[in-house]
């Protein structure tokens, strides 16, 4: 994709010089992030691009401007681009996240709304489309290429095929295919997804990656099958074989998964790291708000001691070529004039930000106004759960099994990670109901189907770490049924109840009373309320969830990947337990 200028004539007079530019940036540190160097510049811009880079200090030059802005010695760096995100995941409205993150210097996002394509369908991309249309920064749309994620596994509120991405594919601001999380299907060359592949690549869509875990011939296979990125690097040995073989690594620090740790510990000492680029991927509004957005990545990386420019590469002109953004990453003549001042490449605070040549935020503040716009499709109630009593959520034991029962157990190794095992365990059973009263690790957990096809699923969970109530959720990646976790079956139905009731979100309960709710009446997923207020909301939400016992980092998202089918090794969908890596269902009691 390249964006073109309006006259390009024009561009070019005043590239040479012939004609007044727009605006002039002087006085500034100008980082090239092709060459890498740093050095005195002044930036001059006509029609929203850049038309020249003069190295110095020109004064001379600064009359060939009909506006001069005084970069008063600062750190001028092409805007930041965040190489994979769901603007969903924000819990905010596509034009409340651009009001979020464009003062932390997000300039382009490279989004995949899959989140709410499971819930709704052509719909919800076109919604998702639309809504981002007209914003000082770029959403651009990936269609999602596995709704559901694994089909015959779950059922979601839609069902996306080959056909679908070809009509998706002619909206004007799709790019690319999203990240396509079958890794299974695709190694295999499974019809399904060989045909989805086949026409994004006839569509000329690049195409996203999602192999979590992966190594060695199974990296070679999924890059043979299309795909060329990938955010689910959580090991230094997966980021190795991943970029050896040529895929883009994505590092992600999102609100659950910070892993750029780990992916810079294997591959900071490779000679070349133009396969390393920056993400996102599911970071909540609070996070923005208090810790910050892609600029925070850099930040991170940096003080891991990856050199800022290097950073800022990974953040800019990286994601643009893994993207195929032909004229976007870079201040460079010909390019989109997206920049940012920062105080300095030690810091790296962003001080202002600049879209297409005009001001957009400073110091934190959003200069510029984004009116709410009204979309039918905010108002669709997507809570069509069946009627369900506190005796629903009650495990109930195979007939004849006598006083105890063996169980496969969905167990989490890690509070910090999203996967699991299944381990057989024995457990009492009372009056004809699995008991897990007497031990404290031991949870509960239901699936329920919010798309009117009735289907539940229910199963035991260990390590999950709620110690009292319940903990439930209609962010569930990714066919966001209606997840709970529960102590007890009273806990389960109060906060099954307050969700159905407010048309989804996430709440939590103790002793059947309902403790903290968080309402996401948006597709289950997203408010449209400010970020401002629903970033107090999150928080409020985080501290009832430590209340009932979630100590991790973030215990708003524990939940959200209980019931991901994509994630090894083993879930719960609203159809059963789940073998991820046999893509099958497996028996919740092994020997009934």
């Amino acid at each position: 994709m390249k964006y073109q200028p309006n006259d390009k004539r024009a561009l070019l007079q005043a590239a040479l010089g012939r004609i007044p530019c727009d605006l002039a940036i002087a006085n500034v540190q100008y980082v090239n992030v092709f060459t890498g160097e740093v050095y005195p510049a002044t930036v001059f811009v006509h029609q929203g691009f850049v038309a020249h880079v003069e190295a110095g200090n020109p004064q001379a030059d600064l009359h060939l401007a009909k506006e001069v802005y005084d970069g008063r010695g600062r750190t001028l760096v092409p805007g930041f681009i965040d190489a994979h995100v769901h603007v969903e995941s924000s819990m905010l409205t596509p034009r409340n996240f651009a009001a979020a993150v464009l003062p932390h210097g997000t300039t382009t996002a490279v989004t995949d709304p899959h989140e709410i394509a499971n819930v709704a369908g052509e719909e919800a991309v076109h919604y998702m489309h639309d809504a981002a249309l007209g914003l000082p920064m770029r959403q651009l749309i990936n269609i999602p290429s596995c709704v559901p994620s694994v089909p015959g596994l779950e059922n979601a509120g839609a069902t996306f095929d080959a056909a679908t991405i070809h009509r998706l594919a002619k909206l004007e601001n799709v790019h690319g295919l999203a990240e396509v999380m079958d890794f299974v299907g695709v190694v295999e060359g499974e019809e399904r997804m060989m045909d989805i592949i086949a026409a994004a690549e006839e569509e000329g869509l690049y195409l996203q990656g999602h192999l979590p875990r992966q190594t060695g011939r199974m990296v070679s296979a999924y890059r043979v099958g299309g795909p060329w990125t990938c955010h689910e690097s959580t090991t230094s040995e997966e980021s190795v074989d991943k970029m050896r073989a040529g895929i883009y690594v994505d590092a992600r620090d999102s609100s659950i998964s910070r892993n750029v740790t780990a992916v810079w510990e294997g591959v900071k000492d490779f000679p070349c790291l133009d396969r390393l680029t920056f993400c996102t991927d599911d970071r909540e509004a609070d996070d923005i708000l208090y810790v910050g957005h892609i600029d925070d990545v850099v930040r991170h990386a940096v003080s891991l001691g990856m050199d800022p420019v290097l950073a800022i590469r990974s953040a800019t002109l990286l994601p643009a070529q893994a993207a195929r953004l032909d004229n976007l990453g870079a201040v460079a003549p010909g390019y989109v004039a997206d920049f940012l001042l920062l105080d300095d490449l030690q810091n790296l605070q962003v001080k202002e930000v600049f879209t297409a040549g005009k001001k957009v935020a400073e110091d934190g503040a959003l200069l510029v106004e984004i009116p709410q716009q009204a979309h039918p499709f905010e108002t669709v109630n997507s809570m069509d759960v069946p009627d369900l009593t506190a005796d629903d959520f009650a495990l109930a034991a195979p007939a004849g099994c006598g006083e105890q029962v063996a169980v496969n157990v969905m167990t989490y190794g890690d509070m910090e990670v999203s996967t699991a095992d299944a381990v057989v365990e024995t457990l009492p059973v009372r009056e004809g109901r699995v008991d897990i009263s007497g031990d404290s690790d031991l949870c509960y957990a239901i699936v329920i189907n919010r798309y009117g096809n009735g289907t539940l699923a229910k199963g035991v969970v260990r390590g999950f770490g709620l110690e009292r109530g319940a903990d439930g959720s209609t962010v569930s990646h990714d066919c966001h049924n209606l997840t709970i976790v529960y102590k007890t079956p009273e806990d389960g139905y109060a906060v099954y109840k307050k969700l159905r009731e407010c048309g989804g979100g996430i709440a939590c309960a103790a002793g059947g009373e309902v403790l903290c709710t968080f309402p996401l009446p948006v597709g289950g997923l997203m408010s449209n309320l400010s970020w401002e207020q629903v970033a107090a909301q999150s928080v409020a939400m985080k501290k009832a969830l430590r209340q009932v016992g979630l100590q991790q980092k973030n215990p708003l998202l524990r939940i959200a990947t209980l019931a991901l089918p994509v994630i090894p090794k083993v879930k719960i969908s609203d159809l059963g337990l789940v073998d991820v890596l046999k893509k099958e269902l497996m028996p919740l009691f092994p020997e009934a």
